[in-house]
């Protein structure tokens, strides 16, 4: 087990843990969560062996393996395959074993002992996986996003963000007994980040997570760590949980309380007029019930030292646009136009609050830099409503921010370019104040952008859009930078803002509270998606398992075609074809049973689903005691269950192939 007692960990001259307490038990999945600047990053040099404590006692089990994600970007013309198959620490020591062995063998054959050593280190590497290190590293990759093609394709050749997957690849193939994670989700889009949460709950060991990302944090924890105040406090648990009880325990405490009643009765407010009006749709249902978490936790969202409001638009137009039989893509000099979406016809009304769902690669940044002016279209029309003003919040702020200017200099430059139409003060010492409710005091509106840290970079787009006071919302990912208590703070000012709004965003808990219908960009189309987040995870899910069947089709129509061509090229006795034929019949004979079980196992695990995401919804709400022990122990017996039926549905699936090749 991990302990820390009575430990102090200093940065500098901040003491970020004073005295903290804690045990770890193995096996646990932890999520480390506190403020920005808390401490977390430094608890994690603590754990890894970078940083000593200071004070206090400090120990993980010497025997226990370590993993985490190397944060450098790394430089190197290996193959994706070669680079995550490097990932295998103790793999890598028994393949270099083996090199120096065979190498003293070819010196001296006839030496017992080195024949001896060669015998057991080629069983050491048996042992270690050797045999099927190759496909597991390929598994990793694939399920974290990348395509067949691009498994032998160099490192280098990658952008940075899908580099940083390949570090997270190499972590998780490296044997461990315990995986610390910093921030996994960043570099990740919704397809990826289910394939994550699903390899992390079957993950053996003891894993400790930093994510701002509370849906992930739900699926992949069951023990929260919460350091504020130089200390950490254990909740068993996992963020929802946590947050639950921590909000009880500060309506317990009525410290401070009465400082936050207006804050809360503002949000109780929006919350009970969206609840009247909302529609029976899936969608807005989605929502309702997410408002009512932020009801419940309301006083933990008041107790948050930051937060802001869109002011009323001037204007809303109606519609705020529409887009007729267009196409959008990119324009490559000397080259022929990348065309990503075809035949867009869709309007945006005004009120709408639409999310954008689909893979990474399939248009979702397209769509919306092209509503937001940065891209032109293809072909076809977009027509913008009178008085539109849009607010573009870019994936990449650096897209809208300038590395060498500070945030005085940004907003001196809006109001310049705003001129008369700006509806805010435009004097340096308004700018000032109004950088202060933003977080940006004293010397830090005069501190350059590309010294800054994402979620500063990221408060300053916020910063610059809202001063805009838009119309029409446009937000690409605009929390991967962001802290907790921050997320929370956008979420509650998105729900209060009067205007349109488009969100793209792999922060399930975001598009859940503040969207009522999901477009889904995908095939090189966009269409309206029926459905809620729920839904569209198992849509996911369906994709993945078409796009495996399709390629083992491929695999099995080339090896038929191969085999049609070889006995083309050769003439088969009459005999010999007839065995052919009733070796084929009896491979379907064996197999009509096989796949009669998959159908009935699909079957099954499609109602084990439905029932745990009911059950899980229903621990989430306030339940007797007897009630949500009926409930856990139900819950237990289906997480099992689905264990046992997707082993055996795999194991099923091999023997199909096998009576297929």
């Amino acid at each position: 087990m991990i302990t820390l007692k009575n430990v102090i960990l200093r940065r500098s001259a901040k003491v970020l843990l004073d005295g903290a307490t804690v045990t770890l038990n193995p096996g646990e999945k932890v999520g480390l969560v506190g403020r920005n600047g808390a401490g977390k990053s430094t608890l994690f040099a603590l754990l890894n062996g970078t940083l000593h404590e200071d004070g206090g006692d400090f120990s993980v089990p010497k025997q226990w393996r370590m993993a985490q994600v190397a944060q450098n970007m790394p430089e190197t013309e290996e193959s994706a395959t070669d680079f995550v198959v490097g990932g295998d620490t103790r793999l890598t020591e028994l393949r270099e074993s083996l090199a120096a062995i065979e190498a003293a063998y070819a010196e001296n054959p006839d030496d017992a002992d080195i024949g001896m050593e060669l015998a057991h280190a080629y069983t050491d590497l048996a042992d270690a996986g050797e045999h099927d290190a190759v496909p597991r590293a390929q598994a990793l990759i694939l399920g974290l996003g990348f395509k067949s093609h691009e498994l032998d394709q160099p490192v280098n050749s990658f952008s940075g963000g899908w580099r940083m997957r390949l570090q997270l690849a190499r972590a998780l193939m490296c044997p461990s007994d315990l995986l610390l994670l910093d921030e996994p989700t960043n570099h990740l889009d919704l397809d990826a980040l289910v394939w994550l949460e699903a390899w992390l709950q079957k993950y053996p060991g003891t894993m400790i997570v930093i994510s701002h990302d509370r849906e992930f944090l739900d699926a992949v924890t069951d023990v929260t760590l919460h350091i504020a105040n130089a200390q950490l406090t254990r909740y068993g648990g996992n963020y929802s949980k946590f947050e639950d009880m921590r909000a009880l325990q500060m309506e317990q405490q009525q410290q401070a309380f009465a400082k936050q009643q207006d804050k809360i009765a503002h949000l109780q407010k929006f919350i009970d007029r969206f609840k009247a009006k909302a529609s029976k749709a899936k969608q807005a249902q989605s929502r309702v019930k997410a408002l009512e978490r932020m009801e419940r936790v309301a006083p933990l969202l008041a107790e948050a030292d930051f937060s802001f409001e869109f002011k009323e638009p001037g204007n809303i137009p109606n519609p705020m646009l529409s887009i007729s039989n267009a196409s959008f893509g990119y324009v490559v000099e000397d080259e022929e136009p990348k065309t990503i979406l075809r035949g867009v016809n869709r309007s945006v009304l005004a009120g709408q609050r639409i999310g954008i769902l689909g893979a990474n690669g399939q248009g979702k940044s397209t769509l919306v830099k092209t509503i937001a002016r940065e891209m032109g279209a293809l072909a076809g029309q977009v027509t913008e409503g009178k008085g539109l003003n849009i607010g573009y919040f870019a994936q990449q702020e650096l897209d809208v921010l300038h590395p060498g200017s500070n945030p005085l200099e940004h907003m001196v430059r809006l109001a310049r370019e705003l001129g008369s139409n700006a509806k805010e003060p435009t004097g340096e010492q308004a700018l000032r104040g109004y950088l202060g409710s933003f977080n940006f005091s004293g010397d830090m509106v005069k501190q350059p952008v590309g010294t800054m840290s994402g979620g500063e970079k990221a408060r300053l787009v916020l910063a610059m859009m809202v001063w805009q006071r838009p119309n029409l919302l446009l937000l690409d990912e605009p929390t991967n930078h962001l802290d907790l208590a921050t997320r929370e703070a956008l979420a509650v000012a998105l729900n209060e803002f009067e205007g349109t709004l488009m969100l793209v965003s792999h922060d399930r808990a975001l598009l859940r509270s503040v969207c009522d219908e999901f477009w889904l960009v995908g095939r090189g189309v966009v269409g309206d998606f029926d459905g809620d987040l729920d839904d569209y995870q198992r849509y996911l899910l369906d994709e993945a398992k078409r796009l495996r069947e399709e390629a083992k089709v491929a695999v099995r129509e080339a090896e038929t075609a191969a085999a049609a061509a070889a006995a083309a090229a050769a003439p088969v006795a009459p005999q010999q074809r007839k065995q052919d034929a009733q070796e084929r019949q009896q491979r379907s004979d064996q197999a009509k049973p096989i796949k009669r079980e998959i159908a009935q196992i699909d079957e099954r695990l499609a109602k084990a689903g439905t029932e745990r995401a009911e059950l899980e919804a229903r621990l989430a709400q306030p339940l007797p005691s007897a009630e949500i022990a009926e409930a856990g122990k139900r819950l237990k017996a289906l997480n099992d269950e689905i264990g046992r039926l997707e082993e055996r549905w795999l194991a099923l699936s091999d023997q199909l192939e096998a009576l297929a090749a």
